[in-house]
């Protein structure tokens, strides 16, 4: 389980029927992908919808493809903010919103009598512009040390990995933590990071300016994955 500051939870559960249950609770501004947990074989339909409404489908053979916008023209809640994957059917939510918030129902149809159904129960926190600049923006000096902290404790099984202007630089898995060498992050924070193991906040010391960038925080699970961006300024 996630415990998000401020109240916010990741759960998930197994639901009656067999029909699993998951509910994420996040922060406005993050993204969201909900995974189907399938490779398409070019045989099933997959199809999500929004408090019953579809909002998108794939094909196997990626003959059917539609989001919000193709799929329900005139009452696109979600313009720009879905995306699927093509290999999978997963569906990723940007930049949510709690406009956002409700029932996600993912169906599964491998033929007439053969189909599956999952439930995802998400919110999107409307957290004040104040409180998340504080979090998600710093300015530091050079030299100081900044700390860019989730709000979160980590699951064991769960895995939580940093990068800095899309370069993984850092790693926590149910095993001791790792913190990836020159080789993954060209020597740019050797010796300089720290993570809190519980809830997964990294401290940058002794900072440079080109430490200056976006950093952003991907908490994976099997049945979701959030992700959370940080920019940092150094002067």
């Amino acid at each position: 389980m996630f415990l998000f500051g401020l109240g916010f939870s990741v759960y998930s559960s197994s639901g009656v029927s067999g029909v699993d249950r998951v509910s994420v609770s996040v922060m406005e501004g993050d993204s969201v992908t909900l995974h189907t947990g399938v490779q398409t074989n070019l045989q099933e339909v997959i199809k999500w919808y929004f408090n019953d409404t579809r909002i998108a489908q794939i094909s196997g053979d990626l003959s059917n493809i539609c989001t919000d916008v193709q799929c329900n023209e005139g009452t696109e809640r979600f313009r720009d903010r879905l995306k699927l994957d093509h290999q999978t059917g997963s569906l990723t939510i940007t930049n949510i919103r709690n406009t956002h918030s409700g029932e996600y129902k993912l169906k599964i149809f491998r033929s007439i009598r053969n189909s599956s159904e999952n439930t995802f129960s998400v919110t999107g926190h409307d957290v004040p512009a104040s409180e998340r600049d504080e979090m998600k923006r710093k300015s530091v000096k050079e030299r100081e040390s900044v700390t860019l902290d989730p709000c979160v404790i980590k699951s064991p099984n769960d895995v939580m990995t940093w990068y800095f202007n899309d370069t993984h630089i850092v790693e926590i898995t149910g095993e001791p933590s790792k913190i990836c060498t020159d080789v993954h992050s060209d020597g740019r924070f050797r010796d300089r990071l720290k993570l809190d193991h519980q809830t997964g906040s990294l401290t940058i010391t002794n900072t440079r300016i080109t430490d200056s960038g976006v950093y952003e925080l991907d908490i994976s699970s099997s049945s979701f994955n959030v992700k959370r961006s940080f920019s940092v300024s150094v002067t």
